[in-house]
């Protein structure tokens, strides 16, 4: 059964916001800033025609490499290369965001269910442009990871882009993240093959 569109007394509706202080981390694409708003309409909650850009962050470095490289269901394995080719950054903000929570309750609030969070994205966009637009003027949205659902995720609206700063963590492939990347790769079952 597909999820249903945003119910059209959703303006009216008191969103399920939550004020979270950060900070995030993103594992952006190299050639790229870090603080990227994309506008392509290509994940879960862009804007479905560009109308504003989405910054996409984990709440820790786990959830940045699942949401990342996690979307081959069948395939857990990351390249070098692949892992070179972006950069990991920690996202600090200069005032808490108003983040619509999508992660219990919040979601029955305004008329969904976790098909919003891990079905189809058309659907899920036309939300979330239902949702940048509520009288409230959230800064994002706030869900759980679909790959791994103990891991908490952010869709940062431009809106508040002012509030954030990054600072480069370099790549998972240096040598000075080796650990870490251990752990990662470790945690999901992934394997690491060359260039």
């Amino acid at each position: 059964m597909r999820h249903p569109l945003p119910p059209s007394d959703l303006n009216l509706r008191r969103l399920p916001l939550v004020s979270l202080p950060g900070p995030f981390v993103h594992l952006h694409d190299a050639t790229k800033g870090a603080l990227y708003f994309g506008r392509a309409g290509r994940y879960r909650f862009d804007a479905p025609a560009g109308q504003y850009g989405v910054l996409y962050c984990g709440n820790d470095t786990h959830c940045a490499f699942i949401q990342t490289f996690g979307h081959d269901t069948v395939i857990n394995v990351v390249s070098l290369g692949d892992l070179r080719a972006r950069t990991l950054a920690r996202i600090e903000l200069r005032r808490p965001l108003s983040l619509i929570d999508l992660t219990g309750a919040g979601l029955a609030r305004i008329g969904a269910d976790n098909q919003l969070c891990d079905g189809d994205y058309t659907v899920a966009q036309q939300w979330a442009l239902a949702l940048h637009d509520h009288p409230d003027q959230p800064d994002g949205i706030y869900f759980r990871s679909r790959r791994d659902p103990s891991r908490l995720c952010t869709a940062v609206f431009d809106r508040a882009k002012g509030a954030l700063t990054a600072t480069s963590l370099g790549s998972l492939a240096d040598s000075e993240n080796a650990i870490l990347l251990g752990t990662i790769l470790d945690t999901y079952g992934f394997g690491l093959v060359g260039t």
